[in-house]
Order: structure tokens, then sequence, then C-alpha cells
């Protein structure tokens, strides 16, 4: 399977794609450069932030949440206005957010890094009706956020442990029940887990940080499937379309040399994969 390319923006650090169910539009960020992305048909908006923005989730047809360095923010998708939901390590300069994903029960999975990358300085929590709760400790990259379809398991990965985790949720409320277990284990391969996504079969698409590839294991973790892409830095993918079909998938040039670039000119933008499977409607956020 080939894929196109959705959007030629080059991203420098491109992440988030998020396809909104009821606005029928492509949401996706530039961390680094602090740019929220939207497309609707051939038309491109965007939204220039003051400090790196890192995950959204939509509320309802004309809000979104975003994860910012420093706090949950409402956003308001016509105006660009934005009001704080909840501080995120807003005392701590030296971090920021990075991968999250809103829950079937309505909450938002967030986690933060050190902005030098610094070894277990972040965190993972959960946003859900009003409080944020730390989840994990001591999470380097933290990536991989997404959730089962019956809404029984989230996933989770620390990409510097190259372990995609399993944790089991209590279906009432979908907080944690019990301790993760490692779904895949990538320990000694060339690339690590970024960000993913399940689709309406249980399968979980992972984007390879440095492997060219977006990965698809099975709900019981064996590799059913690789996709190949033209530039190493695979970030995340996301379904959409109108039938949930085509996988959308970001990219990142910032880790690349002089060199690496030439040789990867595509590296940046955001691909998209047609009858790639069949996607989960992603989840709203309740606040």
């Amino acid at each position: 399977m080939e894929p196109g390319i959705y959007d030629a923006t080059v991203n420098k650090l491109g992440e988030g794609p998020l396809w909104h169910p009821g606005r029928q539009e492509l949401f996706w960020i530039d961390i680094l450069n602090e740019v929220l992305y939207c497309r609707h048909g051939e038309e491109i908006r965007h939204w220039q932030f003051d400090q790196p923005i890192s995950a959204t989730a939509w509320i309802d047809q004309d809000s979104l949440l975003i994860a910012s360095a420093s706090a949950l923010l409402k956003f308001d998708i016509a105006n660009g206005l934005t009001e704080v939901v909840a501080p995120l390590e807003a005392d701590n300069p030296l971090t920021r957010s990075n991968d999250g994903r809103a829950d079937a029960q309505g909450g938002f999975w967030i986690g933060t890094m050190a902005r030098d990358h610094a070894a277990r300085a972040g965190a993972i929590y959960r946003y859900y009706r009003g409080e944020l709760r730390k989840l994990y400790t001591e999470i380097t990259v933290p990536n991989a956020m997404c959730f089962s379809p019956d809404g029984d398991f989230a996933y989770f990965a620390d990409s510097m442990r190259q372990k995609i985790m399993r944790q089991r949720l209590d279906p009432a409320d979908g907080w944690p029940s019990g301790d993760p277990e490692v779904f895949v284990d990538l320990t000694g391969r060339k690339y690590g887990p970024d960000g993913a996504v399940v689709d309406a079969a249980g399968n979980l698409w992972n984007a390879c940080w440095g492997g060219y590839a977006v990965a698809c294991y099975s709900p019981e973790g064996d590799l059913k499937q690789t996709l190949s892409l033209p530039t190493s830095l695979i970030t995340c993918p996301a379904f959409g379309g109108p039938d949930l079909s085509t996988l959308f998938v970001s990219t990142a040039w910032v880790d690349l040399d002089e060199e690496k670039r030439r040789q990867q000119p595509l590296a940046g933008q955001t691909f998209c994969f047609e009858n790639a499977g069949r996607g989960q409607a992603e989840n709203p956020v309740v606040l």
C-alpha cells in the first residue's frame, strides 16, 4: 500500500492528527513551531500559539481541548480564543506536553516530558471531569496513548524504553485498575514507539520513530503488517475520512541532519493511506 501526501506543509515536529467526526476535518500540530493546522477540502487554516502545543481532542462542534506546554486549553475554532481548563506542570518551565488522546469515558490522557529530553523528567496524567490526576511518573518521552474499542484497555509508551504498555481500566469511570503489562516489546530495535491509534477491530497502529513505517499489531500484540513511508521520523497515525477508512500520518524532520534532510525531502509532511482499515470515531472530552 502506497501513501499519498495529504498536506505538503513541512512540520518541524508534526504530531497529534485528529479527525473531528462532527466537522469532518483533520486537525494536526507542529509542536516546535507552535502551530495548529486544519484542513477542510482544499482549504488549510492555521493558528499560531505562543508556546508549544502537542495534542488535541474535540469537546463539541465548535471547540477543542488542546494540550500546551503549561495547561489544558479550551480552544474556540471560530475565533481562535483559548481559556485554561487545567494547569499542566505550569510551575515547571523545563517541561512541555507531548502525546495525548481522549478515552471512551470522556477523559483525556496527556503526557509531559523535558524540553531537552532529560531522562525520566515527565509523567502521564488523566484529566477527567475537572480533575487532573498523575498516573505514571519517571517518563522520558510519553507516547502511544490510545484505547481499545470496548473501553477496557488503555495503551501508552515511554518511547525511550521501547515498550508499548497495556493498562486495564475500570469500566465505570475509566481510571486504571491494577498494574500495566507489556503489550509490545521493541527492545533492541533501531526505532521507538511514537503515537498510536486503535481501529474498530482492536488493532493498534503505531508510528515507528526512526523506522520509516507505521506498524499494525493485533489485539494480542502480534505484528500484522507494516505500512512504509518515505521518511524516517514517523510521529502519529489517526483514522479519518467519511467512513474512517483513511489513515493519516504525521511526520517530522527535527532530528535529521542536513544530509538526511536531502535524502528525505518529504520529511515533516502529512501522509495518508486510503482504505487502510476502519477506525473508531474519536471520543469527545467531557469538561
